[in-house]
């Protein structure tokens, strides 16, 4: 953790550098620089400070590695290291790092692992996980998301993430089962296909709720049932699709 966090200490030196340094850098290469130091101080003041404890070297490593400036609107795109979610068309968000961070933490992921993610959004918590599993099959039901999601992911090289424009209510079972299961996107109770396609031993991480009452659970799925275990109050973008008429 020590060499993770001098690392990001170094990263997040580069942007002190004063225009004298970088005058003759081109802009793109400019850029790449504070992006990169925004990355690295977003991870060592925000998921790893003392208050928020996060300790997953291989959370925080990918995180450190994933561009989110590529996940948001060009004029957002300032504010992609910030500590909090941003707009990204169709009413929905991009998750607050903190949040994602944590529950890609909490999921555990391995590198033999696949993963399911319901609500792919702007895709940028399946390239995380991409960074730290075999395989991310994601659903968004809003088409035009799904479309430049898949287009973003396959443009920033994250291979072994699928896309698919669906009903995330049903999951997919056609690629089941998964090792985990994560839903950005909060439904008033949880779908029972999402527990079926959920591995013996397999973790599902999902938000439950009506907006102002929203928790944030860690599912274990042992004998065909499911241990519940919670996290901490979140506002997640409700469920839509299926779930709406149960």
């Amino acid at each position: 953790m020590k060499k993770l966090l001098d690392y990001l200490a170094m990263a997040a030196g580069f942007h002190g550098c004063d225009s004298s340094r970088i005058a003759d850098v081109p802009p793109a290469e400019t850029d790449l620089a504070r992006f990169t130091a925004a990355r690295a101080r977003m991870v060592a003041e925000q998921l790893a400070a003392p208050a928020r404890g996060l300790t997953n070297r291989r959370v925080l490593l990918a995180m450190a590695t994933v561009p989110r400036h590529e996940f948001v609107p060009a004029e957002h795109c300032r504010l992609a290291y910030d500590d909090g979610p941003l707009p990204i068309g169709h009413g929905q968000t991009i998750s607050q790092p903190y949040i994602v961070a944590l529950m890609t933490e909490q999921l555990d992921p391995q590198p033999t692992h696949r993963v399911l993610e319901i609500g792919t959004g702007s895709g940028y918590q399946a390239a995380v996980l991409a960074q730290l599993v075999k395989e991310v099959s994601s659903i968004e039901i809003i088409g035009p998301l799904a479309t430049r999601a898949a287009a973003d992911l396959h443009r920033l090289g994250y291979a072994n993430v699928v896309v698919r424009a669906a009903d995330g209510y049903q999951g997919w079972p056609e690629q089941a089962p998964f090792d985990s299961v994560i839903v950005t996107c909060a439904p008033e109770h949880v779908p029972p296909p999402l527990v079926d396609q959920l591995k013996e031993g397999g973790r599902m991480l999902i938000p439950v709720g009506p907006l102002m009452e929203q928790v944030l659970y860690v599912l274990v799925k042992q004998d065909g049932k499911v241990r519940q275990h919670t996290v901490l109050p979140v506002r997640f973008v409700p469920m839509t699709g299926q779930v709406k008429d149960r």
